[in-house]
């Protein structure tokens, strides 16, 4: 069973619904703190799913075992339930899942929010093996990374700027739980989107001081899908948890509602 947290419902102005889709060590909650309630109160449907063996949901086969074609059939699972096709909004490796999802899916519209880029996690393997060798290699050979991303000091450097407020760093890092080592190899090379195959509109938003996915990395996305990337200054790699979180929010809705949604 999949964990699934269901607010607002569609209205006359935003009639499709909106499936939101975490990244990696998080789960639905990470949508649940601001955006699920305020698209909720803008007239959306608006639910956030937590992949197999995340949050609150089970798991048929070990964590270690899934996959991206797990995680996208997480989401076709939901998908299908609803009356229409939804939106879907996916952020960071919830990015690159939703850009596979699109592959073979028609979607009224998508966003992708400091997303993995199509050609890969290879940037930000690199960087993290130039800036930390040690743990790169004790996480390439437990196949665990989070004891290296759940300290408030290590979630500030990954997923926040340096001004975040330090009780939402703590909060989060608080919440972080491990993720597939499957998912780190598939991201990395062996289940890479194919953007000639998506043909749905996506809007691609990128933070100045993401932890994770570089600016050029970002705009790489864009390029790939013949769009342009809109950047938020300040913000780091958790969007939708930053302080400016509702300037992400606003600039999504209006989008949204230029295309009738």
């Amino acid at each position: 069973m999949l964990e699934v947290i269901d607010k607002g419902c569609v209205s006359e102005a935003h009639p499709v619904p909106l499936l939101f889709v975490h990244g990696a060590w998080h789960a639905a909650w990470c949508w649940d703190d601001h955006f699920l309630g305020y698209f909720a109160d803008l007239g959306y449907r608006a639910l956030a799913v937590s992949f197999r063996g995340h949050g609150g949901s089970s798991s048929d086969k070990p964590l270690r075992a899934c996959g991206v074609d797990d995680y996208v059939a997480d989401i076709c699972s939901v998908a299908d339930g609803l009356p229409v096709s939804p939106v879907v909004i996916g952020h960071s490796m919830g990015g690159l899942i939703v850009q596979k999802y699109l592959e073979n899916r028609s979607a009224p519209a998508g966003v992708l929010m400091a997303s993995i880029p199509p050609q890969g996690n290879y940037g930000s393997s690199l960087r993290w093996l130039r800036h930390r060798p040690w743990d790169a290699i004790k996480m390439a050979a437990t196949g665990k990374a989070l004891p290296y991303i759940s300290t408030p000091e290590r979630a500030r450097q990954h997923f926040f700027s340096e001004t975040t407020p330090q009780h939402v760093v703590d909060d989060c890092a608080a919440r972080l739980q491990e993720d597939s080592p499957r998912i780190s190899v598939d991201c990395l090379i062996l289940r890479l989107p194919r953007p000639k195959r998506v043909t749905t509109p996506l809007l691609v938003l990128g933070a100045e001081h993401d932890g994770a996915h570089t600016c050029k990395e970002v705009r790489a996305t864009a390029r790939a899908y013949a769009t342009e990337a809109h950047f938020f200054t300040g913000m780091g790699h958790n969007m939708m948890l930053e302080p400016g979180w509702k300037l992400v929010a606003d600039h999504i809705h209006r989008w949204l509602g230029g295309r009738g949604l």
